[in-house]
């Protein structure tokens, strides 16, 4: 199972989007919630590379460049499940 990490907030449509196409496919998400604890949204500056929008997602400690847009746009490019392969055993 690929270990998919996403940091959201409890008001962002783009973070119930994402967490919709992944759950379609079947997957568990880690969320980490960034209102409840200030050290997460740090954790996610620095993981993330200093965006500061949710949700930034990891999939396989891989970042998902632009969010639930990416994620998207791997979808639709057909190179989502090949990034949920990568790094699992």
């Amino acid at each position: 199972m690929p270990t998919i990490e996403m940091y959201t907030s409890s008001w962002c449509p783009y973070c119930v989007r994402a967490k919709a196409l992944l759950s379609k496919k079947g997957l568990d998400v880690v969320e980490y919630n960034i209102e409840k604890d200030p050290e997460l949204r740090r954790e996610m500056l620095q993981r993330s590379n200093g965006a500061r929008t949710v949700p930034q997602i990891f999939i396989n400690d891989r970042h998902v460049i632009g969010g639930c847009d990416g994620l998207y746009a791997l979808e639709r490019r057909n190179e989502l499940d090949s990034w949920l392969k990568e790094g699992v055993a």
